[in-house]
């Protein structure tokens, strides 16, 4: 009998500046979004073995996202939303991803706006 796992990585209240809107003023001044994004993948392996090799680095994939997001220029969260989970995805272990995007201080009177996506593995 084959088993599914559906075990989780979350990666809680990650806050990066970058280039993020429309506005004119937010073409040239880095703004900080928080990203929280959930990792889904198979633990039997790793809960096993004990090798990093046998489970999703996600130190890695917080590395790679730090750096494209701090070099990257969108004009849309969605847009920033999906180079997250493309960068999530690029791991073959992570099946599904969840990637929460919020930009405070985006309206008034709110304290926050955010995206939320899920992309899947084909």
């Amino acid at each position: 009998m084959t088993r599914k796992h559906y075990d989780k990585i979350q990666i809680s209240d990650l806050q990066l500046p970058c280039i993020i809107g429309l506005r004119e003023w937010e073409r040239t001044t880095p703004q900080n979004v928080n990203l929280n994004i959930t990792l889904f993948t198979d633990f039997s392996k790793a809960c096993v073995s004990d090798e990093i090799d046998d489970t999703v680095d996600y130190v890695t994939i917080k590395k790679n996202i730090i750096k494209e997001v701090e070099a990257s220029s969108f004009k849309l969260v969605e847009k920033l939303a999906q180079m997250v989970a493309e960068i999530c995805l690029s791991d073959a272990r992570v099946m599904r991803v969840d990637v929460n995007v919020s930009k405070p201080g985006a309206l008034r009177f709110a304290r926050t706006v955010a995206v939320e996506i899920t992309r899947t593995r084909e």
